[in-house]
């Protein structure tokens, strides 16, 4: 089952090092600096996550579906809500809580999709 758009937007929240290991596609190309990481895949797709404070800014484009988004994340100790809006309309909402090694993630988005992920740091997400 391919996952909902929404889940690959979620997953950018994750650290940095595993965003530049996309899965079938060549090692992504990356830039950072003290507050940028800009990255590009073998295949034209990019994106890029900017800080200032406890707010982010994620910004993206899929070249397969000639798509591009931007999410926003604020964090409040360990909870951080995010909101997204892509080219093709589809916008998301969503939170993310950590529980100690583990984080539950909530989603929904325009598109009528709304799903739970939890992820921990033995277990993996499901």
């Amino acid at each position: 089952m391919k996952p909902p758009r929404a889940v690959l937007m979620l997953l950018l929240a994750m650290p940095a090092t595993l965003l530049a290991m996309p899965q079938s596609n060549p090692l992504a190309l990356c830039t950072r600096s003290a507050t940028l990481l800009a990255c590009q895949d073998g295949k034209g797709s990019y994106y890029s996550v900017r800080t200032e404070g406890s707010t982010f800014y994620l910004r993206g484009y899929e070249h397969v579906s000639r798509r591009s988004w931007a999410q926003t994340n604020s964090r409040y100790g360990g909870l951080t809500f995010y909101t997204g809006l892509a080219s093709d309309g589809e916008a998301w909402v969503g939170y993310s809580r950590r529980i100690g090694w583990t984080t539950l993630n909530r989603v929904s988005s325009s598109s009528g999709q709304r799903f739970n992920l939890h992820c921990s740091l033995i277990g993996g997400c499901r």
